[in-house]
């Protein structure tokens, strides 16, 4: 089968670039599976498993302005950003990668992140994101109360990062806090800054859990699965797709600050091989590529996309 994904980000991502790390790795996925890939992209994307065409930025928004970049014999064109109007052939199917504002109804043959983000836009087509195990480091020795606590993300207060600011305080048990601005910390709160690469995969690796109490529907919450495959169990709320993600082996699900504090007295007991094994059971690049192809074919044998494949925390 011959792919053509499409990404309007430049790729390999620039700092911490969530779903361009996402189209990276089902890029990887889709060739370790056999499938050609064709990758259409800005200007200066490297990417060695896909034939890269450069597409300039203004063509991404109409389907009409991209079809001339389309190879004639691909099968089925992928997009990972909003588009107008699709291309008159070949299918196309669009990954939605945030929540739609206002209620608007989304295109045909969108595919959304988790069971409980198509839910919310009345749907039942999706795929759960997956990364390469390979790019983090999996710390696999039981993890120390003494370890620090980690919050690896967006400092805005629909991520929850007060809470870990006001469980650290609580407890004087220290924090870092890996984010995208400048706050003013103080005690045993130390902020570093936007982190990738290597120095992400080290402050993931050696912490003895991650925060992710989200205060909205995450679509999905790719920081939870980056914590899981180093080992390292998370704190997160029953909020999106967080519930389906987090399991009690690997973490722990609160509603309240008070709850999760509590929960994080014991959140280090966690089997750091629990957490790998979950992560590489439902969110690795391979798993992801599967489920796409199985979206692919189902759609080019029938018109239509099929349901996704929930993990079994997905709730009543």
């Amino acid at each position: 089968m011959h792919i053509a994904v499409a990404s309007h980000q430049p790729l390999p991502a620039k700092g911490y670039g969530g779903p361009q790390r996402v189209v990276m790795a089902l890029v990887r996925g889709l060739a370790a599976l056999g499938a050609r890939v064709t990758l259409l992209a800005p200007a200066g994307t490297r990417v060695p498993e896909a034939t890269v065409v450069a597409v300039p930025p203004r063509k991404f928004g109409d389907g009409a302005a991209l079809a001339p970049y389309v190879p004639r014999d691909a099968d089925l064109v992928h997009v990972h950003f909003p588009l107008r109007r699709a291309p008159a052939s070949p299918p196309l199917v669009q990954t939605v990668h945030g929540n739609l504002k206002g209620g608007a109804p989304p295109s045909p043959n969108s595919i959304f992140l988790s069971h409980d983000h198509a839910r919310r836009h009345k749907s039942d087509a999706f795929v759960y994101n997956g990364l390469d195990p390979a790019d983090y480091v999996f710390r696999r020795f039981p993890k120390r109360a003494s370890q620090y606590d980690l919050f690896l993300g967006k400092l805005h207060s629909a991520k929850g990062y007060h809470w870990a600011v006001e469980a650290a305080k609580h407890s004087g048990h220290r924090l870092i806090v890996a984010g995208g601005w400048r706050p003013s910390f103080t005690g045993s709160v130390q902020y570093v800054g936007e982190v990738d690469g290597t120095t992400k995969a080290a402050l993931l690796a050696r912490a003895r859990c991650l925060w992710n109490p989200a205060q909205w529907d995450e679509p999905f919450g790719l920081v939870t699965v980056e914590a899981l495959l180093s080992g390292t169990p998370v704190l997160g709320t029953r909020r999106g797709a967080l519930p389906e993600l987090i399991s009690s082996d690997v973490g722990a699900l609160c509603d309240t600050m008070e709850e999760i504090i509590a929960a994080a007295e014991q959140i280090h007991t966690r089997d750091p091989a629990a957490c790998r094994a979950h992560a590489e059971r439902f969110f690795t690049h391979m798993v992801m590529a599967e489920e796409y192809l199985r979206m692919y074919r189902h759609l080019l044998e029938t018109g239509t996309l099929p349901a996704g494949r929930p993990t079994s925390r997905v709730p009543a």
